[in-house]
């Protein structure tokens, strides 16, 4: 089955969202079913840095979302703005921090910690490891489960963008847990949770610095967003191991991926790619610093290993 990814640039520098989100849907033929009562969206917040420096899922973007789907399903709808703690990042505080507690009193929506959530417990056999997942029961239980994530690197799996976004749905806050395994606990989150759709935020992309890409990705397919996202930030998506240990796990196939809209190259070219061996060799020595001004001062450090 081709599973379609599109590109849409947007115009006149993002001015109008709306219009870039109903194109990105249209291409690749998503139709949001009538039924829906309940809609959940799934944001990337990262630590407590805003959408301009291209971590953070941009509240903007979501506002045109839900303003989107209210056209298209009424005004009856439950909207759930969701995230989960991470190691040093609480969502009661990143919520207001990054405007979106502005966004949910403005659309009249509700924000949810997904770490305090109802939970499933999971337990998969990945690669021959075994992994418990706790799973937060709404996510599995939504009309409409969306899926925000950012277009960023990643030192650890080169980037991140879409499938990584859902390993931020675990509810446990000490996610570093998994890093040992993360391509494994990647792939895992990714068999218990399916998005009805992925909307990649790239207005601010970010490599090796934040740039304005003004770029929107929608697919229902975790793993074709992930696969085209590599190639639109310069990198071969077949040595990530994640995205190789999804076609032999979930029984993807990237032969079957249809990009639809921008073409991959034109983007390719402008981003700022981060040499990943450079990139770890900074991320060791920023960690050590971090860890020795930590203990020096008693201080939290910010997640130098992004588990948002």
């Amino acid at each position: 089955m081709v599973s379609k990814v599109s590109l849409v640039r947007l115009e006149n520098g993002g001015a109008d969202l709306k219009s870039g989100v109903s194109k990105a849907f249209d291409l690749i033929g998503f139709e949001i079913p009538s039924s829906v009562k309940t809609v959940v969206i799934k944001v990337n917040l990262c630590y407590y840095w805003n959408a301009s420096t291209g971590q953070t899922t941009d509240p903007l973007l979501v506002s045109a979302l839900i303003q989107h789907l209210r056209e298209q399903c009424g005004h009856d709808v439950e909207f759930r703005i969701a995230e989960a703690d991470a190691s040093a990042m609480k969502t009661k505080y990143a919520f207001p921090l990054l405007g979106y507690t502005r966004l949910a009193e403005k659309e009249k929506v509700k924000l949810v910690n997904l770490s305090e959530d109802l939970i499933e417990e999971k337990e998969l056999q990945i690669n021959s490891r075994k992994i418990v997942l706790r799973v937060p029961k709404m996510l599995l239980e939504s009309d409409l489960f969306i899926n925000m994530p950012k277009l960023k690197v990643m030192r650890a799996t080169h980037i991140s963008c879409a499938m990584k976004n859902l390993f931020g749905c675990i509810a446990l806050p000490g996610k570093v847990k998994y890093h040992p395994f993360l391509a494994e606990a990647i792939v895992a989150i990714n068999k218990v949770l399916k998005p009805h759709v992925n909307l990649v935020d790239g207005i601010v992309a970010l490599g090796k610095y934040p740039v304005k890409f003004n770029l929107l990705m929608a697919a229902q397919s975790t793993f074709a967003a992930d696969y085209v996202a590599a190639q639109v930030m310069g990198y071969n998506p077949s040595s990530m191991k994640f995205l190789n240990l999804s076609i032999k796990e979930l029984h993807e196939n990237p032969n079957e991926i249809d990009v639809l809209g921008e073409a991959i190259e034109p983007f390719r070219k402008c981003f700022p790619t981060e040499n990943t061996l450079v990139a770890r060799a900074k991320m060791r020595l920023q960690l050590f610093l971090l860890k020795t001004y930590s203990r020096l001062s008693g201080d939290i450090i910010p997640p130098s290993i992004d588990d948002a």
